[in-house]
């Protein structure tokens, strides 16, 4: 009997209409590589007994939760085993407790309307189609950060299917080790099946787009380096500040006709507080705007709209955290304007996307993780405020790809040398899910927490399955002290 005839759970093969369509469904074209079939458990036991049918068989396999990352090969496996945790997606509320079960495979959007139904929220995506798995064991960026610290420091436990196929719970008392690894440590120590979450109360939140016109990029990143260390005084107003290249289709449409594409700036203002225009956003809304869509709203309303990058493309990443200085971002925008223009003159327009995003990272941040227990990120021991920027082209066919990945990679070189000639221009700490697979994230997380996620990996992977036989994602074994 083979390894694959042998899985216990829900398997399609190539041959399959729904072999396609899960295929079809990965946000990023860089996924689409080819299993030899995918199988779709339904329950922790059910992922326990395929480990162990892969592992026993020397089968090399992939986990996937969304299908959110973007480069090849992070949560696909060509000609292996994909195992899809598609049908692991519950969202179960506890009101005795103020806690909620995820299953990794529940999108957020659906998450929210769940918790919506009983006055709560829970530290989660931005993004309403991403997954639960993903975001969480990569740290998880949120609206609440500025109060709660990561997405990942509101978890109270994992449920976790081991290498050998042991189902254990890991919470700050029961293998507290493994519990503070999976804050942060990705899918390096086995395969988490359900997150326990506290939830917490939010009716409304204020927020939405304002766009403005490329004239305003200067002005715009002004009020950024003012707003980002007034996150330690108002914790629930957030930003993330993009200068893109045609955005999404519908935004576009909003406010520009197609011979009149160009650069636009876009503030994404979020207030979790229900505050309208609060004082922290003064500055930022001084700039004109062409249109302000922002508003009373909630949270699971907000996520449905929030959808920066679109799927069905080939998706390049990169991102770095930098000294909240005007010198930097003025750099950063500056190297887009020439980014724009180059891929102009080599892809079609209308085929490609770029965005330069930049997110406050202050030091409170890592402030509020240090206070909740704490994470495997490192992010706490950050020195100054900084901000997160990412570097995003997106591209409609492989050719294209290959034009743009290597300017991608040139601007972000650029950004990362122009920042490391100024004092603590450039910071070490990487956001795993913004990063790009060349980068490394874990080494990011401080010499400490590489040996302590090293010796987690030892004591419940000693054979290395989720090093090896699991090869998608970053790996702790790949990191250099």
């Amino acid at each position: 009997m083979s390894p694959v005839t042998a899985i216990p759970s829900e398997l399609l093969r190539p041959v399959d209409e729904e072999y396609k369509e899960r295929q079809d469904s990965f946000w990023s074209l860089y996924s689409k590589v080819d299993p030899a079939c995918i199988v779709r458990p339904a329950s922790a036991t059910e992922v326990s007994a395929i480990v162990k049918t892969l592992v026993s068989a020397g089968q090399p396999f992939a986990v996937r939760s969304g299908g959110h990352t973007q480069w090849t090969g992070a949560n696909n496996i060509q000609g292996g085993v994909t195992i899809d945790l598609q049908f692991l997606n519950w969202t179960n509320y506890e009101e005795s407790t103020d806690t909620v079960d995820l299953g990794p495979g529940a999108h957020w959007k659906d998450v929210y309307a769940e918790l919506e139904k009983y006055g709560r929220v829970v530290s989660g995506g931005r993004n309403g189609k991403v997954c639960v798995g993903g975001l969480l064991l990569g740290g998880g960026m949120h609206f609440f950060v500025g109060s709660r610290g990561f997405a990942c420091d509101d978890i109270i436990a994992y449920e976790v299917v081991l290498a050998d196929g042991r189902i254990v719970t890991a919470d700050a008392h029961t293998h507290a080790d493994l519990f503070l690894a999976l804050k942060g440590g990705s899918g390096n120590f086995g395969i988490v099946t359900n997150f326990k979450m506290q939830c917490f109360v939010c009716e409304k939140i204020w927020g939405g787009l304002r766009i403005l016109s490329k004239d305003c990029v200067g002005a715009a990143i002004q009020a950024l380096e003012n707003f980002t260390p007034k996150v330690c005084e108002d914790a629930d107003s957030g930003l993330l500040l993009f200068i893109a290249y045609m955005v999404s289709a519908e935004i576009l449409s909003l406010i520009l006709q197609p011979e009149q594409r160009d650069i636009v700036v876009i503030e994404a203002l979020v207030q979790v507080g229900a505050v309208e225009y609060a004082p922290a956003y003064n500055e930022l809304l001084s700039v004109p705007s062409v249109m302000d869509m922002c508003k009373m709203t909630t949270l699971k309303q907000l996520v449905s709209e929030y959808d920066p990058v679109p799927p069905g493309y080939y998706n390049c990443f990169n991102t770095l955290s930098l000294k909240n200085d005007i010198r930097i971002f003025t750099k950063a925008a500056d190297l887009h304007n020439n980014l724009v223009e180059e891929l102009k003159a080599l892809i079609p327009d209308g085929n490609f996307l770029t965005e330069c995003l930049f997110q406050p990272l202050p030091k409170a941040f890592g402030q509020r993780s240090a206070e909740r227990g704490g994470n495997i990120m490192g992010v706490s021991d950050q020195p100054l405020d900084s901000v997160m920027w990412v570097a995003i082209v997106v591209v409609k066919t492989s050719e294209q790809e290959k034009v743009a990945y290597p300017k991608l990679q040139a601007w972000g070189k650029a950004v990362r040398d122009f920042a490391a000639t100024i004092e603590n221009g450039l910071l070490p700490w990487v956001y795993m899910n913004y990063a790009d697979k060349i980068q490394q994230p874990l080494a990011s997380y401080g010499v400490e927490n590489v040996r302590r996620m090293r010796e987690v990996a030892a004591e419940y992977d000693p054979g290395e399955v989720f090093q090896k036989l699991c090869p998608g994602g970053f790996k702790i074994s790949d990191v250099e002290l």
